[in-house]
């Protein structure tokens, strides 16, 4: 940026490049929408109000908006590469996200931060990193990656580095854990996000003394509510599986909440949905749809987050301000006309080039020998089963009989699950009943597995499952769907296990399709099948999960029966 110019063009003592004429601007800073030009030089805000340009563009009866940013998010979990990723975004007019790379890092480690922050330095979106604070997040499950304080600290005075990922393992902070205070501690400097599903009272505030800034888990207002009383910001959650915002914003509406510590995430989000809707455009519109002012809305997906994560000079359509903006034909509605990106439109940005990837991230599933007993469950009398919630990511801790289980196996209410080790080949494995997911026949499988992204496999018979996790290893990671001793669908996602090296265009379609043949066999359309299943392995979101190393009960954080 040119400061001397941008002060020139301020006072039109040379021409702005670029001048949007006559737009109805909304002041993120005042909750005003003022009639005006706004003027654009060097990729800034050279001011708002009457101003000619050596480019003008006539934009009567539209809105200009700042340009949206994604406050938290796993850009893995979109299953294409940040390249792609971004192209996805910014046609929906967010420009800025703060993503936290734990998925691939719980892969391939430093290896994995490296390529991302190549990648990030590449975007033509602001790309921001939390660096992961848990590689593995518990103790509990084989990742492919251990990441301490001291390999964290490598990276942290990189210019696109905002702080420490989400802390998942709550238990850590409020119980000191060494290795827990050494991150926390390294970061007392920076923005470090949290992960507090549930969590109240003095647990709460003993996780929030240990200098958590933000969550993204609260699921009703209450939890919320209480959050931001313990002095941390809440990113409201509309993700794929997750879908926190109706509840929170129906109990701001009701509570006259203050939305200042409010923020707009996606977490984890489909591309094929994101195509279809975007990330935060589709929270903005959800979020007036519940009766939020529209203004407040676009303030929480803006300004807000620009001022909890310390980011300078964006977030704002005003002087000085990166000119980032989305022109909207309709405020009420969302409805894009234009994106711009450092005052250049988005169609006229030149595409990112890919990053190049070792061959260890693109070959990384490597498992033992499957046995005849891999898949087999002992009877018991009665057993823990995982209960999936619809439209969220915690479960149930269920108990049935021996005889509810088999009854559950013969009218298609319970599966089997599994899950087997995939980054050391050690033979790890665990198995496990679950109800709530469905599937009429045969198995669905995939190495995204939150979050040590192991092979996880769910059907109602291990000769279908067996089949599976090799379908798996055979194409280096991705979704499969196999019925009758037959692959009906593979998608892969070489890269990690987790992301597809194909375009959009390409991908979504395929994406889409092995969606549609996991309804068709029985999986319960209020569910995704494949977000569903990856989050069933995730062993810090209540109340029960499976990893390579046994059922695990998260409110007691131990394995079930110890």
């Amino acid at each position: 940026m040119n400061t001397e110019k941008l002060i020139a063009a301020a006072q039109e003592k040379v021409l702005p490049d670029l001048v949007l004429k006559n737009g109805k601007v909304v002041n993120v800073f005042t909750g005003e929408i003022l009639t005006g030009d706004v003027a654009v030089t060097d990729g800034c805000i050279a001011g708002v109000g009457h101003y000619h340009g050596k480019t003008e563009k006539d934009i009567s009866g539209k809105y200009v908006v700042p340009g949206f940013i994604n406050a938290h998010l796993h850009v893995e979990s979109s299953m294409v590469t940040p390249d792609v990723y971004a192209q996805e975004e910014l046609r929906h007019g967010t420009t800025a996200i703060i993503t936290d790379p734990h998925e691939i890092a719980n892969v391939g480690g430093t290896e994995a931060l490296e390529a991302i922050l190549q990648a990030a330095e590449r975007s033509p979106l602001n790309y921001y990193v939390m660096l992961p604070s848990c590689v593995p997040c518990t103790p509990f499950e084989h990742s492919g990656a251990v990441l301490s304080a001291k390999e964290l600290l490598r990276f942290k005075d990189n210019p696109l580095v905002l702080g420490l990922g989400e802390m998942m393992n709550a238990a850590g902070v409020v119980g000191c854990d060494k290795e827990v205070i050494d991150k926390l501690d390294a970061f007392s400097d920076k923005i470090i996000d949290g992960h507090a599903p549930m969590l109240s009272g003095h647990i709460l505030n003993a996780y929030a003394c240990g200098g958590i800034h933000t969550d993204h888990e609260s699921i009703t207002f209450e939890e919320a509510v209480e959050k931001l009383r313990a002095g941390i910001a809440v990113l409201v959650r509309d993700g794929s599986a997750s879908r926190n915002l109706d509840v929170i914003i129906q109990g701001i509406l009701e509570h006259g909440t203050d939305t200042s510590r409010l923020a707009f995430c996606t977490d984890d989000k489909h591309l094929a949905d994101i195509r279809r809707e975007g990330t935060i455009r589709s929270n903005i519109r959800k979020a007036i749809e519940k009766g939020l002012s529209p203004v407040k809305a676009i303030q929480m997906a803006t300004i807000n987050a620009a001022n909890i994560y310390g980011l300078k000079r964006i977030g704002a359509v005003a002087c000085g301000y990166r000119a980032d903006m989305v022109v909207l034909d309709d405020l009420l509605t969302v409805s894009v006309s234009e994106v711009y990106k450092d005052g250049i439109p988005v169609s006229e940005l030149p595409a990112p080039q890919p990053a190049v990837y070792s061959d260890r991230l693109l070959h990384s599933i490597h498992i033992a020998p499957l046995a005849d007993d891999t898949f087999t469950i002992p009877e018991k009398d009665t057993y823990d089963v995982i209960g999936i919630v619809r439209h969220q990511i915690v479960t149930q801790r269920r108990r049935m009989t021996h005889q509810e289980v088999m009854q559950g196996l013969k009218d298609g209410t319970v599966r089997k699950i599994a899950v087997i080790e995939r980054h050391h080949a050690s033979g790890c494995h665990a198995c496990a009943y679950i109800t709530g997911y469905g599937l009429t026949h045969g198995a669905v499988g995939t190495t995204v597995a939150h979050d040590s992204h192991n092979i996880i496999v769910i059907g109602d018979n291990d000769t279908d499952m067996r089949l599976a996790a090799e379908e798996l290893v055979r194409i280096s990671g991705g979704y499969t769907i196999v019925r009758d001793g037959r692959t009906e669908d593979s998608l892969p996602l070489p890269l990690g296990g987790l992301m597809s090296l194909e375009s959009a265009d390409i991908f979504i379609p395929h994406l889409d399709k092995i969606i549609r043949t996991a309804y068709a066999n029985g999986v319960d359309p209020d569910i995704d099948p494949f977000i569903t299943l990856s989050f069933t392995a995730l062993p810090v979101i209540p109340a029960v999960r499976i990893t390579d190393q046994g059922l695990f009960d998260v409110h007691n954080f131990c394995f079930v029966g110890n």
